[in-house]
């Protein structure tokens, strides 16, 4: 690993993590006296520092080994370690391709990293010869690929992502926060072959987590033990840690409820196309349409005075929104306010 080795900042390097006693300790039950906690109640004590159980699971549906998962609070807690490791302030630089997430200019902002905007081209693909200067420039440390794309809701084209990963010897991060609605494979089978590859993914989306606040990520086992290392001792409290082990031991229950969004989606795809308001649906393997409107701002404010909830997209997109696939009531009572709308 000393080429992933050469590309993590020199203080992280030299850093000693924190470390707590109970690391020490492999049991369940014991006298614990090194923490300071409170003896009563029964959420007194701090959570696993390393989300053993949780990885565990985790491990066995993902099939990928327990030394190559972390758990963050949030993916954006993972987004800003990635920051964090690889990244000098003032000096290194991060790349994205826009539009996309917008954490990953607001963390390269708090880490005071130059962030590079390539813009996407007009089917919302990646343009190689763009990208191809910058991938021998010294101070570019970090890439991120967001695949499926938010907001725009399309996977990233495959040969693309490749001719990255084969070129650049910084560190790629793929943003997976979407790949359970597709019918892609994850790119998490070639972080073997890529040892300066790192998949994100998160509870948040497929899992139906969001309130948890629960991330993952895949990466070589040195670069797990990185983020590891400077992460804060207990970063996801044991409550979210259950609600995450509780979903994966629920397959049943995963796997109804995104047939069910799926399902949803292809109505509401159906529906939106009869509109003579809607003037395009962009093609998505998220669990959100990017549709492009006649004027997004007044349609924006139309369904928010009817109490409905989309995302404008106007102002990176032009007339676009995004909106999210409910359940069968919630995307009705959307189709009739866009009918009261026109």
């Amino acid at each position: 690993m000393k080429s992933i080795e050469n590309l993590v900042r020199e203080n992280i390097l030299n850093l000693t993590a924190y470390s707590s006693a109970r690391k020490e300790f492999s049991g369940i039950d014991g006298v614990f006296l090194d923490a300071n906690e409170n003896p009563f109640g029964d959420k007194n004590r701090y959570p696993d520092p390393y989300q053993k159980i949780l990885k565990k699971e985790l491990s066995a549906i993902k099939n990928v080994p327990i030394d190559s998962i972390f758990i963050g609070n949030g993916s954006d807690e993972v987004i800003d370690l990635a920051f964090r490791i690889f990244c000098t302030p003032g000096v290194d630089k991060a790349m994205t391709f826009s539009p996309t997430y917008g954490m990953y200019d607001v963390s390269a902002g708090i880490n005071d990293i130059e962030l590079l905007k390539i813009p996407l081209k007009n089917n919302f693909q990646m343009d190689v010869k763009s990208v191809e200067p910058f991938l021998k420039n010294k101070e570019l440390k970090l890439i991120f690929i967001c695949s499926p794309n938010n907001p725009t809701g399309n996977l990233l084209n495959e040969e693309d992502i490749l001719f990255i990963l084969d070129n650049f010897k910084g560190i790629v991060l793929i943003d997976e926060a979407y790949i359970d609605f597709s019918s892609s494979n994850s790119w998490s089978e070639k972080i073997n072959q890529y040892p300066n590859l790192i998949i994100l993914q998160t509870f948040s989306k497929a899992w139906g987590l969001a309130n948890s606040r629960v991330g993952f990520a895949f990466s070589s086992s040195y670069i797990i033990h990185l983020f590891n290392k400077i992460k804060p001792p207990y970063n996801v409290s044991g409550l979210n840690q259950n609600s995450a082990v509780s979903a994966l031991q629920n397959i049943e229950n995963f796997n109804k409820n995104l047939q069910t969004i799926l399902q949803q989606k292809e109505w509401l795809k159906k529906e939106l196309s009869q509109l003579e308001i809607i003037q395009k649906i962009y093609p998505s393997d998220a669990n959100f349409l990017l549709v492009e409107v006649e004027n997004a701002d007044f349609i924006y404010h139309e369904l928010v005075v009817r109490g409905i909830i989309v995302r404008n997209r106007n102002n990176i997109i032009r007339n676009s929104i995004r909106i999210s696939v409910g359940n069968a009531s919630e995307n009705q009572k959307l189709i009739n306010a866009l009918k009261e709308i026109i």
